[in-house]
C-alpha cells in the first residue's frame, strides 16, 4: 500500500552587495547578491525543507545547521542532492514539485526553463513548475529588501 504526504518549504534571505543570486543552481540576472550562509538559494532551501518535511525527515537546519564551518557558501544545489538521496533512502519519491518565487523586482522567466530542467534531473521528478510573484511593494520584499520562495512537494513511498 502506498502512502501519499505533501510538505511545504519556505525560505527568504536579504539581498546583499555581492553578485550572483542563484535560484535552483541558475544564476539570474541581478547587481545585487544574496546574504546567507550558504549561497542563499531560496528556491533549492524551500525545497528541501519541503521534501524533509513530507518525508518526516525534520528541516534543513537539522541536517546543515548555520553554525557547522561546512555550511559556509555551500552549494544549495548540492544539499538539495543530500535531502534527495536521504528521501530516496527511505523509499520516498518525488512525485511534483510547485515552487513560487516572491520578489519584488527579479525576473524569473527568463530563467524559468533553466531551473526546471535542473530541478527535473536533480529530483528524478517531471512535475515541476516554478511561478514568480510580487507583494506590490507591501513588506520587506516589497520594498526590495530581499527575496523568498515557497515550495510545495508531493511524495511518495
Amino acid at each position: 500500500m502506498s502512502e501519499f504526504r505533501a510538505g511545504i518549504g519556505f525560505d527568504a534571505h536579504r539581498f546583499g552587495p555581492s553578485p550572483p543570486i542563484k535560484l535552483a543552481g541558475i544564476v539570474v540576472d541581478s547587481t545585487r547578491g544574496i546574504e546567507a550562509t550558504s549561497d542563499g538559494d531560496v528556491v533549492a532551501h524551500a525545497i528541501a525543507d519541503a521534501i524533509l518535511g513530507a518525508c518526516g525527515l525534520g528541516d534543513l537546519g537539522d541536517h546543515f545547521p548555520s553554525d557547522d564551518p561546512q555550511s559556509q557558501g555551500a552549494d544549495s544545489m548540492l544539499l538539495l542532492r543530500t535531502v534527495f538521496r536521504l528521501a530516496r533512502a527511505w523509499r520516498w519519491w518525488i512525485n511534483s514539485v510547485d515552487v513560487t518565487v516572491i520578489a519584488e523586482d527579479l525576473r524569473v522567466s527568463p530563467h524559468r526553463a533553466a531551473m526546471i530542467e535542473a530541478l527535473s534531473a536533480l529530483l528524478e521528478c517531471e512535475a515541476v513548475s516554478i511561478k514568480a510573484t510580487t507583494t506590490d511593494q507591501m513588506g520587506a520584499i516589497g520594498q526590495g529588501e530581499g527575496l523568498a520562495a515557497l515550495a510545495v512537494v508531493t511524495v511518495t513511498i
